[in-house]
């Protein structure tokens, strides 16, 4: 059996359980004697000196199976941490939100339910990748675009329930997602939305059916664990048109959000629109060792050798167009004239520069297309480790500017470098900080977690927080959302407590604790 018991959580009851789930489940469903299995589901980036491992992990294939999974969860109170496909990689990997959970992994359940070419939908189980979901249009020949995140090996269902975000149109995943199917934490099955209305046809076409939408409660939460989506895939336009805008001064973010954001609100660029700095920019086929020894922060000096010698700009951003070729060259003819009222800026169209690496995978992304090139910027400290931090705000250029000021000042101080991209959505923009260090290096881990505390705070100040975090940081930002006595968090515990009296679901979740967990 375990040491590594499940908070509050006997021996003995935590054995009866296990045999209990032995007698439901297939032999194989059950990972617990196999100390290199259950390491499997440790973060292997974590950056504080704690190892959170799991008890066990379960893996059901079915609803039917996850149902009896809950059964015995319930009787035990033990905690059980969903997880689907994907490496959630710097948001905490596979582990659990504590030490002694059971994980309840749901990789096995990867069907691809139905692709609907009329509609343009898919409906999909949470082990569907992005890979899975593209390589399945391509060999039924379907003329449907998804949207990948930046790494393709991530859930379509995963991605979205954690509100992520991709690069064509489509790239609001969870404003994309229609119609859900949750299992309860009392093992009751839900279908939301026109999903409720037996022999329904519409649960993927409109999002909401009759009465409140509760969708959105099972996002980033620990509400329900959901069994299968709708995601409204994008029809393949009959033309596209990539572009890379080069500009050679960091403060010539403020004209890049100024000119960008009328632009945004009025749909003229329809996709999301990354402007990128340069270590983000190049850290996937160049490495610090290559410029300067020694860790980090960068000097200047290396880094301006390293935009002259790729021939990229201090920020390049990256968008596209979709429709109708003569759409398309209008809208292109507006925000060429908008962007060529910033000096210094160099445009490049997709042939212009076949040696780009970042401009090759970019349009890859922007045309549906699912890869791993980006996941390369790891490399760029050596020890391939990141954690992300990526704050959200307004379209703003003086905004923008001062959040990079403030967060290369702040990683400076710990010896780290400034590796980001403003995602430009349509009203905000998330500051992508991606915090690189080696792994294998417990000093600068170290001086990551400190930085990171302080980044939270720096941010608050600011006025602004993140939307996503990892495991780690949940309870803090939680807490950063704290007007009228923190009223949105304790709504969340009221719901929590309601649907899920036992707190069995992923107790902790973006700092959604269980009543009798709860601190206080």
């Amino acid at each position: 059996m375990t040491d590594n018991l499940p908070p509050g959580v006997s021996l003995s009851d935590f054995e009866s359980a296990i045999g209990e789930l032995r007698e439901l489940l297939p032999l194989d469903s059950i990972v617990i004697d196999n100390p290199a299995e259950v390491r499997s589901y440790r973060d292997p980036w974590r950056v504080t000196p704690e190892e959170v491992l799991p008890s066990a992990a379960v893996l059901p294939r079915n609803v039917e199976e996850i149902q009896d999974v809950l059964g015995v969860a319930r009787k035990y109170r033990i905690p059980l941490w969903t997880i689907s496909t994907g490496k959630n990689y710097a948001y905490g990997g596979p582990a659990p939100r504590k030490a002694g959970y059971i994980v309840l992994d749901l990789k096995r359940m990867n069907r691809i339910l139905e692709v609907n070419e009329k509609y343009g939908y898919a409906v999909v189980e949470p082990g569907v990748s992005y890979f899975d979901l593209y390589n399945y249009l391509q060999r039924t020949g379907s003329k449907l675009w998804i949207d990948p995140a930046a790494p393709g090996w991530g859930g379509v269902m995963g991605n979205a329930l954690e509100r992520g975000a991709g690069y064509t149109p489509y790239g609001d995943h969870f404003v994309f997602q229609c119609g859900m199917q949750v299992v309860l934490a009392d093992g009751s099955v839900v279908e939301t939305g026109m999903g409720a209305l037996p022999q329904s046809n519409t649960s993927a076409l409109h999002k909401y059916g009759c009465g409140p939408s509760v969708d959105g409660l099972f996002t980033a939460s620990n509400a329900g664990i959901v069994t299968k989506m709708g995601i409204w895939l994008m029809p393949e336009p009959p033309g596209f048109k990539a572009f890379k805008i080069s500009f050679p001064n960091e403060t010539d973010l403020v004209p890049i959000m100024e000119v960008l954001r009328p632009l945004k609100l009025n749909l003229v660029i329809p996709n999301g629109t990354p402007v990128v700095g340069p270590i983000y920019e190049l850290g996937h086929v160049a490495t610090r060792a290559q410029y300067q020894d020694g860790k980090g922060p960068i000097s200047e000096d290396a880094l301006r050798k390293l935009v002259s010698d790729y021939d990229v700009g201090m920020w390049n951003v990256y968008s596209a167009f979709y429709g109708p070729p003569p759409i398309i060259e209008n809208n292109w003819k507006v925000v060429e004239e908008a962007f060529r009222s910033i000096p210094g800026g160099k445009i490049y169209l997709e042939g212009d520069r076949p040696h780009d690496e970042a401009f090759k995978y970019r349009i890859e992304l922007m045309r549906g297309i699912p890869n791993m090139a980006e996941y390369g910027v790891v490399n760029w400290a050596g020890g391939a480790g990141h954690l992300d931090f990526v704050p959200v705000s307004p379209i703003n250029g003086e905004e923008a500017l001062r959040q990079f000021y403030a967060m290369k000042e702040r990683l400076g101080e710990y010896k780290l470098d400034y590796c980001g991209e403003f995602m430009a959505a349509w009203r905000f923009m998330a500051h992508v900080n991606l915090i690189l260090f080696d792994v294998f290096d417990l000093d600068e881990k170290a001086r990551v977690n400190e930085c990171y505390n302080h980044l939270i705070d720096d941010a608050v100040e600011l006025g602004y927080s993140e939307y996503r975090t990892h495991p780690d940081y949940m309870d803090k930002i939680a807490n950063t959302y704290s007007w009228n006595d923190h009223s949105l968090l304790k709504t969340h515990e009221k719901i929590k407590d309601a649907i899920d009296p036992r707190g069995i679901l992923a107790p902790g979740k973006s700092g959604v604790w269980p009543k009798h967990l709860r601190a206080g």
